[in-house]
């Protein structure tokens, strides 16, 4: 059969087993007219003054007052260019109200990961931010002279946030809502925690026992401590007004939510809730699924992998594809290398051992790698088949599973699938297996209704 391949537009289509059975979530139409959606949401926000009342109050105040508007990088596809973006409306609102320019600071909520690149930050934001010298600016959270510390957490998460802005008069949020691994969604508070927090910050919010209390999982904020930790930083570095979107598979936008920082985001979420739980008739064999526009490197993959999980037979095989576009590295940090070496090597139950012991020191990006754990106490290691075509020839080393770029020379996504199930089939003597295609890849949650 012929399925859609959301990955790599150079090959449309993929070639599945006829007998596979297709997965995949009903989201909703795209808005007839986004950008119509977009002004009138800033114009009439969820539980909040208009962008407009808010911004002119803040210039009575200080008539030079400075505004922070922070978005996403690039492991999200969050509308920030061409028609229908929900950056230059907010800018351009700004400046019409009577902000200066040189006064506006676009801030990148890279969180832990590396900075965007000048080639990356235009391939992503709209010429007229540029037009208009309206400064782009990385967030850096190693870079301890940029950061505000504002006290700690109930919890006792060491709370600093990136000094532009904390001191900034007007302080919005922008961002996309779609199911998260750890924070049940991303957007809303996730701008500012990780978005816009210290290294050390992390330490606690992403420490062993958060990533693994059960309830730190896709979809659900009742009793997600990740989830309240990340709302707690967001309320003490205090935020003004959010815009965050919905999207549908072509990432057209389905929802605009502006408004108050929880009430705005709550809303998102309830919309994504609705649709993102796929129910399935039973768990199969063999689960094939993909990394998503998320997964432009090995640590970005590690979702769609625990997306799966409610899928998978025990000890079943997951088949996973993917493309990994980062041009600085397709696997991750030396720390998140370092660590997914020891998953490797010992396996997830001894790695999770490791990662509660009190003698064990923090190591950032554990959390993703605690995360794959997650998947591994399901499957075996050997169970899980990656393949991303920049994983060729050693490039894959040191990774758990099996690298399938590492059997076959091919490149095309159908043939590395059907080669990957013939090497399952001859594992299993053969036997009458049931496969799953996962459309969504870790956009969507499966589970046995």
């Amino acid at each position: 059969m012929h399925v859609h391949n959301p990955i790599d537009p150079l090959q449309k289509d993929l070639i599945l087993p006829d007998d596979t059975v297709c997965y995949g979530m009903q989201a909703p139409s795209a808005l007839a007219d986004s950008e119509l959606a977009i002004k009138e949401a800033l114009e009439h926000p969820i539980a909040s003054a208009s962008l407009r009342e808010i911004a002119e109050a803040k210039l009575a105040k200080n008539k030079h007052a400075k505004a922070v508007i922070v978005i996403s990088d690039n492991t999200r596809p969050v509308p920030y260019k061409g028609k229908g973006n929900i950056l230059v409306p907010i800018l351009s609102t700004l400046l019409e109200v009577g902000y200066e320019a040189e006064h506006l600071t676009v801030l990148i909520a890279t969180g832990t990961h590396r900075p965007m690149t000048d080639e990356e930050i235009e391939r992503v934001i709209d010429p007229w931010v540029f037009e208009h010298a309206i400064e782009v600016v990385n967030h850096d959270c190693k870079a301890e002279d940029q950061l505000t510390y504002l006290g700690k957490t109930s919890r006792g998460s060491e709370v600093k946030i990136n000094s532009l802005y904390v001191d900034a008069d007007l302080k919005i949020l922008t961002g996309l809502v779609e199911s998260h691994f750890m924070a049940g969604v991303s957007g809303g508070r996730k701008s500012v925690c990780p978005g816009l927090i210290g290294e050390h910050g992390t330490f606690l919010f992403h420490g062993a026992d958060l990533m693994g209390h059960p309830d730190s999982r896709d979809l659900n904020l009742v009793g997600n401590p990740v989830h309240e930790e990340s709302l707690t930083f967001a309320k003490m570095a205090t935020v003004d007004f959010i815009v965050n979107v919905t999207l549908d598979h072509q990432f057209a936008i389905t929802g605009v939510y502006a408004g108050d920082l929880q009430a705005a985001h709550l809303a998102a979420f309830e919309m994504v809730k609705g649709y993102a739980r796929i129910p399935i008739k039973e768990e199969a064999d063999i689960v094939i699924t993909h990394a998503g526009f998320v997964g432009i490197n090995h640590y970005q993959s590690a979702k769609a992998a625990f997306a799966a999980i409610g899928a998978l037979k025990k000890d079943g095989y997951l088949i996973s594809i993917a493309n990994f576009t980062d041009k600085k590295d397709i696997i991750g940090s030396i720390t998140y290398k370092t660590v997914l070496g020891i998953l490797s090597l010992c396996g997830a139950e001894a790695l999770i051992k490791v990662l509660h012991s009190k003698d064990w020191p923090f190591i950032p990006d554990q959390w993703q790698v605690q995360k794959w754990a997650s998947t591994f106490e399901k499957i075996p290691l050997d169970h899980y088949y990656y393949f991303a075509p920049q994983l060729s020839g050693t490039a894959g080393a040191g990774l758990p599973g099996i690298n399938v770029a590492a059997l076959t020379e091919s490149k095309d996504y159908s043939e590395v699938i059907q080669h990957t199930i013939s090497l399952i089939k001859k594992r299993e003597g053969n036997r009458a297996l049931k496969i799953l295609w996962l459309s969504d890849g870790p956009y969507a949650i499966p589970f046995v209704k």
